[in-house]
């Protein structure tokens, strides 16, 4: 079973003129634990992708599939779910709870999932310590970089070990050095919980952390290309 399968898609927005189409049948899978590098321009139509993949957006026509389910066939309820349960998103700008600790931000959807606390508290010690953090868990989050913020935002997308993880360029609010380092988390932590990943991403680094990249431009994948 495909972690993500998705075929044809096609989206348009309302314009002056009229729609204008924005995804023109796009095609596209990922295998379990396969990261994906998705670049473009702006404009290319990378995060409305992402944005239909992610539950966020419909798409006009066309299906999505993340771990055998229809995205098509779920109302609100049940993309809430897949939400919670299924696909992750890491951001660019983290998007951490400014009220809860490192700590509490990585537990919040286990608690939303209503996973027993002897379970959280297993699942969230592993995750701190696996990305790094155990010495900042109770922290909060005015009181980390922004690398440790990341990390933690990782850790919280990793904690409802879902099928496939969405990251809308997550190392384009920090440095060059810290964004290596993310990036290598990302792939570590990816190999090791089978995760698939879908990177959408400027940065030329990125990558070198993939299976494969695919260049998206006025709508369309392309090409797919696999390092030598």
């Amino acid at each position: 079973m495909m972690a993500l399968q998705v075929s044809s898609v096609t989206k348009s927005y309302p314009g002056p003129d009229g729609p204008v189409p924005v995804l023109k049948g796009v095609s596209l899978s990922l295998e379990p634990g396969e990261r994906v590098a998705l670049m473009g321009p702006s404009g290319s139509g990378k995060s409305t992708l992402l944005n239909c993949v992610g539950g966020i957006d419909r798409p006009d026509g066309g299906s999505i599939e993340i771990a055998g389910e229809d995205l098509g066939g779920l109302d609100e309820e049940g993309l809430c779910r897949l939400r919670r349960q299924t696909v992750s998103t890491v951001f660019q700008f983290f998007h951490l709870l400014p009220t809860l600790s490192a700590r509490e931000n990585i537990e919040f959807p286990l608690l939303l999932n209503g996973v027993a606390e002897s379970e959280r508290a297993a699942r969230v010690a592993a995750l701190v310590d696996e990305v790094g953090l155990a010495h900042r868990a109770s922290a909060m989050p005015h009181e980390l970089s922004g690398g440790e913020m990341q990390r933690v935002a990782i850790a919280r997308a990793l904690a409802i070990e879902p099928r496939l993880i969405l990251a809308d360029e997550p190392t384009g609010n920090l440095d060059s050095t810290t964004g290596e380092a993310i990036l290598d988390l990302l792939a570590a932590l990816g190999e090791r919980h089978g995760t698939a990943m879908l990177v959408v991403t400027h940065s030329p680094q990125v990558p070198r952390i993939c299976h494969r990249t695919v260049e998206m431009r006025d709508g369309q994948l392309l090409a797919t290309e696999k390092p030598a």
